[in-house]
């Protein structure tokens, strides 16, 4: 077992140090529609009995470990008194899924490639209580909620390996091993790299001027006492992402000098701009079984988060707009004390502690699940910009202790497929939120009402180019944000095809927004949004055709902008080869309608409004191939294989093209053992 455990981490140590893995990322993709999917078996796709994973016994009757003897659970499943284990996923479907576009279903979108600032495409709830604003680059980090605490039977290791070509790479080493039978411990590794496409000749043709990195690390365990009645679940997570930030790049003039290459000739708007975060949390759950019906738990955050954007020459892009020339188009709107150069720091601290009391009832096949909590939060902010500049007043700290009061109901019938839940929480003083939800086998539906406090980041921000304070006494002050959301969707399944048709209806007032100036404007009127949705999978023999559709009308798109009609379709066929190679072949489509997406400000790490550019109205067209033999999952992909087939070129944020067409392989690696 130490040999084996030790050969692992000397692979590991292999490719990292080795140039031709140097650049790669680490963390296992939580693929929406499988590969990684939290639960399920093996399928036809993957094969069944050994060849799949599962645990056997040999001739010798020596136990054989696999998916089965390693099973794993998340917080959630803990507080809400989940008992069910679930067993690591072997199927094929979504292994191809490995950027972060397509692992949230094209729901998000970024700047044309990999560890680029991300936002949703969809307009998103906000969470109550004091949030910094800054959530660009918070995807590429592991999620508090979807932390994986195992109980494995030997040791676990994870090994997943990406090449995604033009520089794009990915690696994820995960290790976890029960120390004693109650007492499990492990940790998660994830480095993502990739290089700058557009922007320079120098640094497209060399090909190593790196764009973004990540560097990604967890430490989890999870202990229950000899009686079961105290559980503990604790882990450290550590994101470190770094990015350049070029604003766009300026298209090349009619008569460039490499017409055979004019990607050679396009160049970012900035060249010395680049913005670095950190975030750190330490995160506890316990909690102690005094009987089924009266539980008592605790949950304790400590995170710290550090954005930092720096540009050491700002003058080129101060200069005034020159309609005639896209290249005197300045990025900046302004400087408020230095000209030559911007830095900028924000600085934020939270410590959060949760106590509550939760319970279960059971009587005639139902069940009756509660929780009542109080949660306080203490955060400090500190924001500073161009220290040793000599420049004035250059910095500005808050803090504010919260807190809040909440409880949540569930009543689950006896059928056992059909619930009824409903939870609700009070910021003392300020926010609020309601939320219902009925999930039956035909029909999940549901209401949430919101109304959060404006971010941090919203309601004050000093820097060299942006300046706004909406908390002073003498500032207009913005109130909070409310939504009002309903929404339902049927689950139909007709013979071999399942439909889910779904509707969702928004009213938001005191709607908060980034003006084409890139600064925070409160919207007084009241506006709605109303979305129409269907999902659709279709299974004969070993055909698949599987996709999502979703139309949405905005009745004040002045201040909100999402395009009209997005869908996603992937047509799949799986088959046996030599008896031994599982293999599932397919291709998947993207469609966005034109509409005018928002653009991305580094300063603030927000997107705004725009009116110049329209994007979409273009179909994204990916070949794969998904391959398994015993317990080794690999993938082959060909990534914007129809780029320049239409004489099209596709965008992804306003003046960020997407990435070329490009070639990727992949390999996941599971031992047991």
């Amino acid at each position: 077992m130490t040999r084996l455990f030790l050969l692992r981490v000397s692979i590991l140590l292999l490719w990292f140090t080795s140039p031709a893995w140097a650049q790669l990322p680490t963390r296992l993709p939580n693929f929406p529609q499988g590969g990684n999917r939290t639960g399920g078996q093996p399928t036809t796709t993957g094969g069944s009995g050994a060849s799949a994973g599962g645990a056997i016994l040999d001739d010798s009757t020596k136990l054989i470990y696999g998916p089965k003897t390693t099973r794993f659970f998340l917080e959630s499943d803990v507080l809400n008194n989940r008992k069910a284990l679930i067993t690591i996923d072997t199927t094929l479907e979504g292994v191809h899924r490995t950027s972060y576009i397509d692992r949230y279903d094209n729901l998000y979108t970024d700047l044309g490639n990999l560890g680029t600032a991300l936002r949703s495409v969809f307009y998103q709830t906000p969470a109550i209580g004091s949030q910094t604003g800054l959530s660009a680059y918070g995807l590429y980090g592991y999620q508090t909620q979807n932390i994986r605490y195992f109980d494995t039977r030997s040791p676990y290791t994870n090994m997943y390996l990406v090449l995604g070509g033009r520089g794009q790479n990915i690696v994820n080493f995960d290790f976890t091993q029960n120390i004693s039978e109650r007492w499990n411990l492990g940790f998660n590794l994830q480095r993502m790299t990739s290089d700058v496409q557009f922007g320079g000749t120098t640094a497209v043709s060399s090909g190593t001027q790196r764009l973004a990195e990540n560097w990604n690390f967890v430490v989890h365990s999870n202990y229950r006492s000899k009686n079961g009645k105290y559980t503990l679940l604790a882990h450290y997570n550590n994101l470190n992402h770094r990015s350049l930030d070029q604003g766009g790049v300026i298209e090349p003039d009619s008569g460039t000098s490499n017409a055979a290459n004019p990607d050679l000739e396009l160049r970012p708007v900035l060249s010395t701009a680049n913005s670095r975060e950190i975030r750190n949390d330490l995160h506890l759950y316990h909690q102690y079984v005094l009987d089924t019906a009266f539980q008592l738990y605790n949950i304790v955050d400590f995170r710290a988060q550090s954005y930092r954007f720096t540009d050491t020459d700002i003058t080129d892009n101060l200069l005034p707009p020159d309609s005639s020339n896209l290249s005197r188009k300045p990025f900046y709107p302004r400087y408020y004390f230095d000209n030559l150069e911007t830095r900028q720091t924000t600085l934020f601290r939270l410590l959060e502690n949760q106590i509550g009391i939760k319970g279960q009832f059971s009587a005639r096949g139902s069940a009756f699940n509660y929780r009542a909590w109080l949660r306080n939060r203490y955060y400090s902010l500190e924001n500073r910009f161009n220290i040793g500049r000599l420049v004035p007043d250059s910095s500005y700290k808050s803090s504010r202790l919260e807190t809040f009061v909440g409880g949540w109901l569930g009543y689950y019938f006896p059928d056992s497929l059909t619930r009824v839940t409903a939870e609700v929480e009070y910021l003392l003083g300020r926010d609020f939120r309601l939320q219902g939800r009925l999930e039956s086998r035909l029909l999940t539906a549901g209401y949430e009402s919101v109304f959060a406090s404006p971010t941090l980041l919203q309601n004050r921000y000093t820097s060299n180019i942006y300046q706004w304070d909406h908390e002073g006494r003498l500032a207009t002050r913005f109130d909070l944000r409310g939504t009002q959301h309903a929404y339902g969707q049927l689950n139909l399944k007709l013979g071999k095809l399942i439909l889910s048709p779904g509707m969702d209806y928004y009213l938001l007032t005191n709607y908060i927004y980034f003006d084409t100036a890139a600064v925070p404007q409160q919207l007084s009127s009241a506006f709605s949004i109303l979305q129409t949705s269907l999902s659709w999978q279709f299974r004969a023999g070993r055909f698949t055709m599987a996709g999502q559709g979703y139309y949405t009308l905005v009745s004040n798109d002045d201040v909100l902008r999402i395009p009209t009609l997005l869908a996603n379709a992937r047509f799949e066929y799986n088959f046996l080869l030599f008896k031994k190679l599982y293999v599932l072949a397919g291709v998947q489509f993207h469609y966005k309608s034109a509409y005018y997406a928002d653009q991305y400000m580094p300063v603030t790490q927000q997107y705004h409004l725009q009116n110049e550019t329209k994007l979409g109205d273009y179909i994204m067209a990916e070949p794969y191939a998904n391959l398994r033999i015993n317990r080794v999952r690999l993938f082959l992909k060909l990534a914007h294989a129809n780029q320049g087939l239409l004489d099209q070129t596709y965008y992804s944020a306003p003046y960020f093209r997407t990435i070329n067409r490009s070639f990727s392989f992949g390999v996941h690696w599971l031992l047991f053992d």
